[in-house]
């Protein structure tokens, strides 16, 4: 009994041990641990793309490809692709540009921005091209540190929003809008205007900045109406416009209403004021919608870039592969082409490769680097400032004289 009691004791206390005994250790991971200074990845705000052998690197385009701003949105692409192509590669790596239709409007922004921020391998935005639909999508490609390059999205806010990744190439709405004011009242002379709008973020923003400059300069603005986009008839408004002859209508939209306001000002008793309408306006659509009835009419279009071998290539290139020049379907040909390569330029100089043959692409700084576009050449001449405006020069405009775009001095 003794020698079952002492049995029993040493088990107790053979237990007892082990449980104070210091625990094996676990197997130790070879990675170092360290506060990811010496990893690009590791310390980016977004993390890297990596884009994997046999993949390549897409470049996103978001805009109108059907619907009545389709014209736009071929024209972007068409661009888009010719400098996707000219880029060549990084580290034997190719780019793509993946282009979507967005509609041109705020919901189809989104939309578009959700789908392209999904796929790891879509690192940069040329795009959107309408205001609206930029608007609505920033948030989404800010989450996602996704640097943004639009061609065409002019709204005077879009760039006051504090955003890290939006930039932008054109001329701004409130200098457009200073220059259309000034050009009414200094060149044309007229005292008294309408201003119309189609009540979207673009086009209202810039007719209430074109009502202000004008009134400061001295002008009457005797009418200043919002319209419904998409339909037939706006006879009601113009002839309610008509009774306060206005020397001037001028619109704040895009060129599938301008043409239809266009088409009814003389039924209503408009004959004799001039239409004028905006970069949105401007293009091979709204020549073929209005014919005669756009004689006269002038429009604010982007100044005709210089000369070089580059515009040259571009043009060649633009009018074998599509049978039509650039800056016909839209003011923005040039703009796209440069959009686009800022932004294949950007990766080139972040990209790098690991250990693994993949393309690393750290997030973070690609947005810092195109924030920091400075000095760039390529059809136009570009330097981004601290907010992301990256073209502080204005419009020209132009008069439809016979069927032809001419640029008024």
């Amino acid at each position: 009994m003794k020698i079952k009691y002492f049995v029993v004791f040493m088990l107790v206390l053979i237990l007892a041990l082990g449980a104070c005994a210091p625990a094996a250790e676990a197997p130790v991971d070879e990675q170092p641990v360290g506060d990811g200074s010496d990893d690009p990845c590791a310390a980016d705000d977004f993390g890297c793309a990596v884009i994997q052998p046999g993949q390549t690197i897409k470049i996103g385009m978001s805009s109108p490809m059907t619907g009545p701003y389709a014209d736009f949105g071929i024209d972007a692409q068409n661009s888009g692709l010719i400098a996707v192509a000219d880029a060549g590669q990084v580290e034997g790596f190719s780019f793509e540009l993946v282009a979507e239709d967005d509609e041109g409007g705020a919901e189809g922004g989104a939309a578009v921005a959700n789908k392209l921020v999904a796929d790891q391998t879509f690192v940069a935005l040329a795009g959107p091209l309408f205001s609206g639909a930029t608007a609505a999508a920033m948030p989404i490609y800010e989450a996602a540190g996704i640097p943004m390059m639009s061609p065409s999205a002019t709204a005077g806010f879009l760039t006051l929003e504090g955003s890290r990744v939006f930039n932008r190439l054109p001329f701004v709405d409130p200098i457009q809008a200073a220059a259309a004011a000034d050009f009414m009242f200094n060149n044309l002379g007229v005292r008294n205007i309408a201003v119309l709008h189609d009540g979207e973020d673009y086009g209202r923003g810039l007719a209430t900045s074109v009502k202000d400059e004008f009134e400061a300069l001295g002008g009457t603005v005797s009418a200043f109406e919002g319209i419904t986009p998409g339909e037939a008839d706006y006879t009601p408004i113009l002839s309610t416009i008509a009774t306060q002859s206005p020397e001037v209508v001028y619109f704040g939209g895009y060129n599938q209403e301008g043409a239809v306001i266009t088409n009814q000002m003389k039924a209503v008793g408009l004959e004799d004021a001039v239409f004028f309408g905006c970069d949105g306006t401007w293009g091979a659509d709204y020549l073929a919608q209005t014919g005669a009835n756009g004689e006269g009419s002038i429009h604010a279009n982007t100044r005709a870039p210089e000369e070089s071998d580059v515009k040259a290539a571009f043009d060649a290139a633009y009018l074998s592969a599509y049978g039509v020049g650039p800056v016909v379907l839209s003011p923005f040909s040039y703009n796209s082409y440069d959009a686009v390569t800022i932004l294949t330029n950007a990766v080139k100089s972040v990209a790098f490769l690991d250990a693994d043959g993949n393309l690393n692409i750290p997030r973070g700084a690609l947005v810092s680097e195109v924030r920091g576009t400075s000095g760039f050449v390529g059809i136009g001449s570009y330097s981004c400032d601290a907010i992301g405006e990256c073209n502080v020069e204005g419009p020209a405009f132009e008069m439809i004289v016979n069927g032809e775009w001419v640029v008024l001095d």
